[in-house]
């Protein structure tokens, strides 16, 4: 009997180490987040990630932000990484002023 709960004790300590382990792993950062993770961030933190991301202090930067927005209100979007999706509309805004 004894034996028993010291396996089922070492399989739990096993079990909250591995969790514990996995959920420090995890980064806080939102340009390596998904969309999910946009839709719950707050507006200067989405500004901030999309100055670094951008790499300027463009006049785009809300027209950025917001299709990201948008992005992050599709179905399915919820999935792509922020910063592709900063870049996609980067590159989009980008080509519209050159055309």
């Amino acid at each position: 009997m004894k034996s028993v709960l010291k396996f089922m004790l070492g399989i739990a300590v096993l079990l909250i180490a591995f969790f514990v382990f996995f959920h420090t792993q995890q980064s806080n950062d939102l340009a390596a987040g998904n969309l999910k993770n946009w839709a719950s961030a707050s507006a200067d933190q989405r500004v901030a990630t999309t100055r670094v991301v951008v790499a300027s202090d463009d006049a785009n930067i809300d027209l950025i932000v917001a299709c990201v927005s948008k992005m992050a209100t599709l179905p399915d979007a919820h999935e792509m990484i922020v910063r592709d999706a900063i870049s996609l509309c980067h590159t989009g805004i980008v080509l519209k002023e050159n055309i």
